[in-house]
């Protein structure tokens, strides 16, 4: 008999894909990676035993999610079409490199994955595989069984499998440790409101606490929340409970996806949303302009591959190198003020500030070099007055 890996999640699709694999002949092996997502994960595991894997393992991934693939995100303020914070794309390739190992470890020759065929989530799991363990076949039970959301729930029905999903629940769901994505359903319908209760990580702009909270960073890693310490998980942690209850962090967009369409997406996001927007704002007070310009510009480049399930290319790699370069001098403390509809800066200080009051103050103590000023803009300006000289006389 065939082993495969699966990557399961608990939900309708993944679970349905253990029993649709065990009937196709496999040996399924469910592997479900912790990224931070609630839920019960220990009793998803137990379930896909009784939906029909020969195995299921649980792998705690957190720390790594959060060190190995979050922190690069923040280092480059990343952010799909400028509103999206990559939630599922950057916990795709950190789940096909525990796929592999676990597929090397059981001597599997195959690992499976949910995704359908018109999301993005087949391409960043199938390149990844493909750059990690090409030797290794890759099933796409969902795509390939043809059926539709209504077909699945009834087949779990049928077969009286556990799962939770049901028709007048049809929402597709993903969390990790940096957002939650919702799609399906009502929101398939791009006028149409998100219902209340689509939102567990946002309070309701009625029930929000708008708070004010203070984020330390070394070298752009976020280290303290209000003075105290902590490793990257603990304060992203620590950040999305606190902007979470005052309401900041929810996104809803029509994005472009790689297969060609636009799909309208639902996003809750509060650390992400909140640590991106006080790291960018540091970084204004550290870098120098015309890194911080440059810099601006890879950003979107960055989030295009990782998005694009561009991982492990060589492009990214090199990017990240640039980013390392560029965080050495973000350290500090940004003050923020999380609320419904997004997050405020209130103030920003550190050590390697290039702010200079005396060069920026119009009081007394002024020390910038007002006289120089004529000289820079006769200069500055000598190209396109000599243009205009040229053409006017043509």
């Amino acid at each position: 008999m065939r082993k495969v890996v699966l990557a399961y999640s608990g939900g309708l699709d993944t679970s349905v894909a253990v029993a649709w694999l065990a009937e196709q002949g496999f040996d399924v092996i469910a592997c479900l990676v912790d990224v931070g997502q609630p839920g019960d994960k220990a009793e998803a595991v137990v379930r896909a035993k009784r939906l029909g894997a020969a195995d299921a393992l649980l792998i705690d991934a957190r720390a790594r999610f959060a060190e190995g693939f979050v922190l690069p995100a923040l280092a480059m303020n990343a952010l799909y079409q400028g509103r999206y914070p990559l939630v599922s794309a950057l916990s795709r390739p950190l789940i096909c490199a525990v796929l592999a190992e676990v597929a090397r470890d059981a001597g599997a020759d195959a690992v499976a994955h949910g995704c359908t065929g018109k999301g993005n989530d087949q391409v960043r799991f199938e390149v990844s595989l493909g750059a990690l363990a090409p030797e290794l076949e890759v099933l796409a039970p969902v795509r390939d069984w043809g059926m539709t959301r209504e077909d699945t729930i009834a087949y779990a029905r049928d077969r009286d499998l556990p799962v939770r999903t049901t028709a007048s629940s049809p929402y597709s769901i993903d969390e990790n440790l940096w957002g939650r994505s919702i799609e399906c359903g009502v929101l398939e319908n791009p006028w149409t409101a998100p219902p209340r209760d689509v939102f567990t990580l946002t309070a309701d702009p009625q029930d929000a606490r708008p708070a004010e909270v203070v984020i330390g960073f070394e070298q752009g890693v976020p280290v303290s929340v209000d003075g105290v310490a902590g490793d990257p998980l603990e304060v992203i942690e620590r950040i999305g409970a606190v902007a979470g209850a005052a309401g900041a962090g929810r996104i809803d967009m029509v994005e472009d996806r790689l297969v060609g369409i636009k799909s309208r997406e639902v996003y809750e996001a509060p650390a992400a949303v909140t640590l991106t927007t006080a790291h960018r704002d540091l970084e204004s007070l550290t870098l120098e302009r015309a890194t911080a310009r440059e810099k601006r510009r890879l950003e979107a480049l960055w989030a295009d591959l990782v998005y694009e399930g561009q991982w492990f290319s060589p492009l990214r790699d090199a990017l990240d190198a640039f980013a390392a370069s560029t965080q050495r001098c973000v350290t500090g403390e940004v003050r923020v003020a999380p609320a419904p509809g997004g997050v405020s800066v209130c103030g920003r200080r550190s050590p390697l500030s290039l702010y200079d009051h005396a060069l920026a103050t119009y009081d007394e103590g002024d020390a910038f070099a007002h006289a120089d000023a004529a000289g820079f803009i006769r200069l500055w300006g000598l190209p396109t007055r000599r243009w205009a000289q040229v053409h006017r006389e043509r």
